[in-house]
């Protein structure tokens, strides 16, 4: 048995600002996660399902803490810490990554720079750079990305696809515990698709975790999927495993919304 490395318990989430009774206002409070419960082991890659507006992001992102959100109620444990009030670096530095839907361009900053920064943030120590550029060159020239882009500034003028690869190599130089993946291959052709998915199994190991969002169950195909969670309006209504996914890709969601009805 794997040792939990992510407990979630009771999580009930909403917009930070709308609770109605802070702010003396009878506006009533939008809720999106409506007690969330969700488990992840070491060594363990779990993938959540679900049509737009479900509140999938939404998850990934109180998880990473972004100050967007608020917790009402429930606990979010790395570790056997509950760490749902410390802010976004102090979870970095605990082991957290999340890779975005929609990378933001960072000008002024290059990609080897950013990267070298954040691991030294991460590890506390000091970061020999000619041993690390050549880390990173390695790790580039398995993306297939070109090393010019280290030099780049972080995602400007980058096409959909190598924002995306940048993202996997953030990954697999920083070496986090637990990787949160937020539909990391949206809008890649198959070749990126394959990349991506490489990259990702060349980081998973018996010591990490993956939870990944995706509408593309291509990106799994190299990866064993242990548990997989669909989410429908803020609630796991359904888990299980391969044979979910099948059933998902074959009927959609359409059964398991008729289900909540």
């Amino acid at each position: 048995m794997s040792t939990n490395l992510l407990a979630i318990k009771n999580l009930h989430a909403i917009v930070a600002g709308s609770n109605a009774q802070e702010n003396n206002s009878q506006q009533e409070v939008k809720e999106i996660l409506h007690g969330i419960d969700l488990n992840i082991g070491q060594g363990e890659v779990h993938v959540i399902l679900g049509p737009n507006g479900s509140g999938k992001s939404t998850l990934m992102n109180v998880i990473m803490g972004h100050p967007s959100y608020e917790v009402t109620e429930g606990s979010i444990e790395l570790e056997g810490e509950d760490i749902k009030e410390l802010p976004v670096y102090q979870r970095s530095r605990k082991g957290i990554f999340l890779s975005f839907q929609n990378p933001e361009e960072i000008p002024g900053i290059t990609v080897e720079n950013l990267l070298r920064t954040a691991k030294q943030a991460v590890t506390g120590k000091p970061v020999k750079l000619m041993k690390f550029r050549k880390e990173l060159e390695n790790t580039m020239t398995e993306l297939q990305i070109d090393k010019s882009y280290g030099q780049r500034y972080v995602n400007v003028g980058f096409s959909g696809g190598e924002k995306k690869r940048n993202e996997i190599l953030q990954l697999l130089m920083l070496q986090p515990k637990l990787a949160l993946l937020d539909e990391t291959d949206s809008g890649l052709d198959v070749d990126a698709v394959q990349i991506v998915s490489q990259g990702i199994q060349k980081f998973h190991n018996e010591n990490n975790a993956c939870l990944i969002i995706t509408h593309n169950t291509r990106i799994l195909e190299q990866l064993q999927v242990d548990k997989v969670h669909v989410l429908l309006q803020g609630k796991i209504v359904a888990e299980g495993g391969q044979e979910l996914i099948d059933k998902i890709n074959s009927q959609g969601f359409g059964f398991l919304q008729n289900e909540q009805e």
